[in-house]
Formats: C-alpha cells, sequence, structure tokens
C-alpha cells in the first residue's frame, strides 16, 4: 500500500476543520453530530476519526488555528518594536481577517462559549489565550523598554488591559459591526497616550 503524502494529510485535515467550520456556523456547535460533520467533509467515516477522534478534538484543533494565527502575526508585530499604539492597529488588521469570509472569529465565539460548560474544552481554550497573553506582554515590555510607558509601569496588568481589548473589538464587531478600526483605535490611542 503506497504511503500518503504529508500534504496529502494536511489537505484532509484541512477540509475537515472547513467542514467542522460550515456546520458549526449554520447549526451551531451542540447542533452539530459528527455524521454531519463527515457529510459535509465529503469523506468516509473513517477517514474522518484518522484525523480526529471526536467533535471536541475538532473543536480544540480550530481553537488553536485561530490562536496561533493571531499570535504569530501578534509576534510578528513585537519584532518590529513599533509603538504601541501602531502594534495595536497592525494587531486589529489579524483580527479584522479573523472575522471575514473564511475566518476563524465566529466560531471562536462559540468555541468561547463552549469553554465555559465544558471543562475539557475550557482548559484547552484557557492554555491557548495564555499564550496569546504572553504574545501581548512583549508588545508592554517593549513599549516600557523605549519609554513609551513609565519605569514603574505594571507590565502584567497593562497586558491584562491590552489583551482584553482583542476579544472586545472582535465581540463588538462580529455582534454590532462597529465601531470600525479607525474608530477603535482612536480610543486605544487616548487610552494609552502619556499625557
Amino acid at each position: 500500500m503506497p504511503r500518503v503524502s504529508e500534504e496529502h494529510l494536511i489537505a484532509r485535515r484541512e477540509q475537515i476543520l472547513d467542514a467542522a467550520r460550515v456546520c458549526f456556523l449554520s447549526k451551531g456547535l451542540h447542533n452539530t453530530s459528527m455524521q454531519d460533520l463527515i457529510q459535509e467533509a465529503g469523506l468516509s467515516v473513517g477517514a474522518v476519526y484518522r484525523y480526529f477522534k471526536s467533535k471536541n478534538e475538532i473543536i480544540v484543533a480550530i481553537a488553536g488555528t485561530v490562536v496561533g494565527t493571531v499570535q504569530e502575526h501578534i509576534d510578528e508585530v513585537a519584532g518590529r518594536r513599533l509603538p504601541l499604539a501602531d502594534s495595536m492597529s497592525v494587531v486589529l488588521e489579524a483580527i479584522d481577517q479573523q472575522l471575514g469570509p473564511g475566518g476563524f472569529l465566529p466560531v471562536a465565539l462559540q468555541v468561547w462559549s463552549e469553554a465555559t460548560i465544558d471543562p475539557t474544552i475550557g482548559a484547552i481554550v484557557k492554555d491557548r489565550y495564555e499564550a496569546l497573553r504572553s504574545s501581548i506582554r512583549a508588545l508592554v515590555v517593549h513599549a516600557v523598554e523605549d519609554g513609551e510607558l513609565a519605569p514603574e509601569t505594571d507590565v502584567d496588568a497593562t497586558t491584562a488591559v491590552l489583551y482584553g481589548m482583542l476579544p472586545g473589538y472582535a465581540l463588538q464587531r462580529m455582534l454590532t459591526g462597529l465601531p470600525d478600526k479607525a474608530t477603535y483605535m482612536t480610543g486605544v490611542r487616548a487610552l494609552i497616550s502619556r499625557r
């Protein structure tokens, strides 16, 4: 029997995750069954279960994809050592990309909800989002080192607030369509300016 290429395995896994996203967006997390996912993916039962043993594993993979994509973006921004407000503006670009067609944030909203009632998903989401917070922390550390924030700034407290701005922006955009990024950044700049 010929071996399957790594590219094929990755493509099949993404096919299943794409099917899950479609199902979760149309039926909701709770109303989607593994059979729904299998049918949407157009694969056999065995093919789907080769990659994911349960719906929870798929949810975890989606959570990891969302966080991983945003975290890579934040880490790249941190490496540029831009002023803090400029960094936050560029980070919000990643949020906007994940809100659009094909983005994972509408599904992430359902995952966040599930994390509050399912301890297994809650633990995994907590782990992923703590890693994301550490990436935001690098932006704050750079702002202190560069003199943009006061030397006595409580880095962890400031990180918690800046980190909260990301899902705050995403939730407002998903639920109301507002504010636009320019308006949001006006508020961010007002909050972090040293006058």
